[in-house]
């Protein structure tokens, strides 16, 4: 299974000055056999350790950080005698272990010659209350589910791939009904690493749906295994009204959907412990499309988004057949499973969403490309009217403007259409179109 997150780890490889690598991200979204695998191909050997299951280690850091002391211990445990600049260590769920994050801090000053990697599923929950963090002495790679791209690579459909990078917009017109197959079968599987490959393998949607099932019911463990007792039931509502959050004509978050008389502070700490866990991410509202976007950013109106739009499926308990009724599945939920879709291929360009006060209108994401704020709207299908992106253009008189759709790519004045099944972050950031 390849994953586009391999190419920033051979740049880390060669960096002449490295520091320890750790890779953040939920529970099961491909962290350990990125590592595992990246070890294998490109060095000579990797000494592995999972700190959960070692309860030997668990006192590792806390006598000292002398290096030639840990390895030593590691050498014993393992078996695996580390040897600068050819073997790959791998501390995984770092967090689990007392002082593990802050041991990173030592191996960069004291033995930049190894090269290390950290990971963890509830590491930004850790480092949220964790305050001897080692900052400036680590570098971050966030591993997400797999895009569309990387879908359609597990399913061996390199061609079509090769197609939506190298911008082939006639080719791709003409396997457009191909794309649309499997852009359904995404809506559906979605990016969950293990979910794909036995979907890879077997096609059988009742097995995928068991299996992201199950992802969800450890999710609601570890709620109770990691979070502060006292807002674990308020983590599960937050959890649980995602998907009626989602399918709101104006999808900004409202709290008296988990429960009547619901105030913002009540849920706050539950809403950044599922932030820190990687569960879920944020979109805040700005009040206008200003540079730099962040300065009108209100921090008390956001949108929710899940980190995987198979997931929201099964947590909305979305059946099966929406796969084979037409395009049914594009616009379930008033369109929050194409919002999430999109949300999903391009969430590292730092967006952030507009809506007029005391109006409905709203234009659902905004990116700053450089010097200029670039407005996005998404429609499920190819009813391309946008009267609320109009306005914005409008009103703040923007030069670039971005629909997101079922209609063929395609350039309007100063309007650019991206098809839905040929979406892709790289794109978003780098077509001269909206420079």
């Amino acid at each position: 299974m390849d994953r586009r997150s391999y190419k920033q780890l051979l740049e880390w490889k060669e960096k002449p000055i490295r520091k320890p690598l750790i890779i953040k991200g939920a529970r099961q979204v491909g962290k350990t056999w990125l590592m595992k695998e990246f070890g294998s191909r490109e060095f000579e050997e990797v000494l592995y350790v999972n700190f959960e299951d070692k309860q030997e280690l668990k006192n590792l850091f806390v006598q000292d950080f002398d290096i030639e002391r840990i390895l030593m211990v590691l050498y014993i445990e393992t078996g695996i005698k580390a040897t600068p600049n050819k073997t790959l260590i791998i501390f995984d769920e770092i967090q689990e272990v007392e002082r593990g994050v802050t041991s990173l801090k030592y191996f960069y000053e004291n033995a930049p010659e190894y090269y290390l990697m950290a990971a963890g599923s509830y590491l930004g929950v850790s480092m949220i209350r964790n305050n001897s963090f080692p900052v400036g002495k680590v570098d971050f790679l966030e591993i997400e589910p797999l895009s569309f791209i990387e879908f359609l690579w597990a399913l061996n459909q390199k061609p079509l791939v090769d197609l939506i990078i190298n911008k082939n917009y006639a080719l791709i017109s003409t396997f457009k009904m191909k794309l649309i197959e499997f852009l359904k079968q995404y809506y559906f599987v979605g990016g969950m690493p293990e979910v794909v490959k036995n979907y890879a393998n077997n096609k059988d949607f009742e097995e995928v749906r068991n299996l992201q099932n199950n992802i969800l019911l450890a999710y609601e463990h570890d709620f109770a295994k990691y979070a502060p007792s006292r807002i674990i039931p308020r983590i599960r509502l937050v959890w649980q009204s995602i998907p009626a959050q989602l399918s709101k004509e104006n999808k900004k978050y409202i709290f008296s959907i988990l429960r009547k008389g619901a105030r913002a502070k009540d849920y706050e700490l539950a809403i950044e412990w599922l932030l820190g866990s990687g569960l879920i991410n944020k979109v805040f509202r700005v009040s206008k499309p200003g540079i730099p976007l962040k300065s009108y950013s209100d921090n008390n109106a956001f949108k929710v988004f899940m980190l995987d739009i198979g997931l929201l499926g099964a947590l909305s308990k979305l059946d099966k057949t929406s796969i084979i009724n037409g395009n049914k599945i594009f616009v379930e939920f008033k369109g929050a499973l194409t919002e999430q879709y999109v949300f999903q291929q391009i969430n590292k360009l730092n967006l952030y969403y507009w809506s007029a006060k005391n109006s409905k209108g709203e234009v659902d994401f905004l990116l700053q490309n450089h010097d200029k704020v670039v407005p996005i709207e998404v429609k499920a299908e190819e009813n391309l009217k946008s009267k609320s992106l109009k306005a914005l253009v409008e009103k703040y008189k923007l030069d670039a403007a971005i629909r997101i759709s079922m209609s063929d790519y395609r350039k309007e004045n100063i309007l650019l259409n991206y098809p839905l099944y040929c979406l892709y972050d790289e794109f978003l950031k780098n077509d001269s179109a909206i420079k």
